[in-house]
């Protein structure tokens, strides 16, 4: 198999490492969401208000090839660019998968016809799984 033929020739994990389901709790954004508060009022700026729907309508509505999920962003950087309290990025986002390494290897999977990807995003618990399984055995 040459380069061009193995869409993991660039991961430094294998297939074997995203082959299966895997669960990533507690990565989206949900609910329970920490956002700022205002120390002089005790309430929480309207810029950092949002529901699940509006986070999930946000991801939903980014336009790419890739299917989106809503991620927390930093309390940090809701305070600094007066953002909201989620992010949208793809659902094997290295935010969301724990490494930048499964990140290119869900990526690849995801890219290569020789894998299924898919995945549920459950905003209730703020779990992701992805499961990745292959089309052919050749």
């Amino acid at each position: 198999m040459t380069p061009d033929d193995d869409p993991f020739h660039d991961c430094e994990l294998d297939p074997e490492a995203v082959l299966g389901t895997h669960t990533f709790e507690d990565v989206l954004f949900t609910d329970e969401t920490e956002t700022p508060v205002n120390v002089l009022t005790g309430e929480t700026p309207a810029h950092s208000r949002a529901t699940v729907e509006e986070a999930k309508e946000f991801a939903a509505s980014i336009d790419t090839e890739t299917a989106q999920i809503a991620l927390p962003a930093s309390v940090e950087s809701q305070v600094e660019t007066q953002s909201k309290p989620y992010t949208a990025a793809s659902f094997f986002h290295f935010k969301a998968t724990g490494s930048l390494e499964r990140h290119r290897a869900y990526h690849a999977a995801y890219k290569a016809d020789a894998f299924a990807v898919d995945f549920e995003a459950d905003y209730a618990s703020g779990d992701l799984t992805i499961t990745v399984e292959r089309t052919d055995e050749s």
